[in-house]
């Protein structure tokens, strides 16, 4: 049997790189100014493009997939003789792992014992892409379901996310900050440093002065939880600001002389609650 990956828009995979590995990424529904759009990692709709409309003003919001939808996918990767690892933005983020688990639930309960596996990432953006990417180097070298299983399971919790915003007011409207601190934050130009936690939950743990300084910081904090360096690849979304980063990534290959970087737009499903400006960093570390 082949194994097939899938998992959902909320990785920020770059698309090429999906689509040339045969990953199967499930799209995330982003409603914006009357419109349905399909989070499909940019292939149709332009990150930029999305961000301009954000900074405009528009307020996006966003639809988790339903379990009919993975139960078809699911169900023609079976009948088609391959074994199925889904892994999944954070449960207790976005409703996906849960319609994931309904979905192989029936599916199970019709066709008897079937390879599916379905993974809680407990983590966001290029943190489940950062799984995913191993996961699917796993498979090249021919390892079974249940090696790439009890690897993902083992390691998600050594998976660190750093993220810094731009804009506090987006917090504000999308419910995350009060405005009286969006307020305040913004005159004294305090930027939000934040983390995943164990339990796949968005955390502020830090205040940085300036936008320079919280960049700073994530740099900071990679070099300082990164374990061998050498043999990672380092994983960076944004909120389409990647000319600010060039000085991060020219450090990580230069001085850390990390085994790649992959640095991808944050997709709509995600952007329609970080907002322009925002920068993640993910990485392995002994722990989060």
């Amino acid at each position: 049997m082949n194994i097939v990956l899938v998992t959902d828009s909320c990785c920020d995979l770059p698309y090429q790189y999906t689509t040339e590995n045969n990953i199967t990424v499930l799209p995330l529904t982003v409603h914006l100014k009357d419109k349905e759009i399909r989070d499909e990692l940019g292939k149709e709709n332009k990150y930029q493009e999305f961000y301009d409309l954000i900074l405009g003003g528009e307020m996006p919001t966003t639809s988790q997939i339903n379990a009919y939808t993975f139960k078809e996918e699911f169900e023609k990767q079976i009948k088609a003789g391959n074994e199925v690892i889904y892994i999944g933005f954070s449960a207790v983020l976005s409703g996906c792992v849960n319609s994931a688990r309904i979905a192989k639930e029936e599916l199970s309960e019709e066709l008897g014992d079937i390879p599916i596996t379905v993974i809680d990432s407990k983590s966001a953006s290029l943190g489940v892409g950062l799984l995913v990417y191993y996961a699917n180097e796993f498979i090249k070298q021919g390892k079974t379901r249940e090696f790439i299983t009890d690897w993902v399971e083992s390691n998600k919790l050594k998976v660190n996310h750093w993220f810094t915003v731009e804009d506090l007011n987006h917090l504000h409207r999308g419910g995350r900050l009060s405005k009286t601190a969006a307020t305040i934050g913004t005159i004294l130009s305090l930027k939000p440093i934040m983390i995943v936690s164990d339990e796949g939950k968005l955390v502020p743990v830090a205040k940085a002065k300036g936008r320079k300084k919280s960049l700073n910081i994530l740099l900071e904090k990679i070099k300082e939880n990164i374990t061998n360096p050498q043999d990672q690849v380092v994983f960076i979304s944004h909120g389409g600001c990647e000319e600010e980063l060039q000085g991060i990534i020219s450090e990580l290959r230069n001085e850390l002389k990390v085994k790649d970087v992959i640095i991808n737009p944050i997709g709509a499903a995600i952007g329609s609650h970080a907002g322009p400006g925002t920068v993640a960093v993910m990485f392995l570390g002994e722990k989060r």
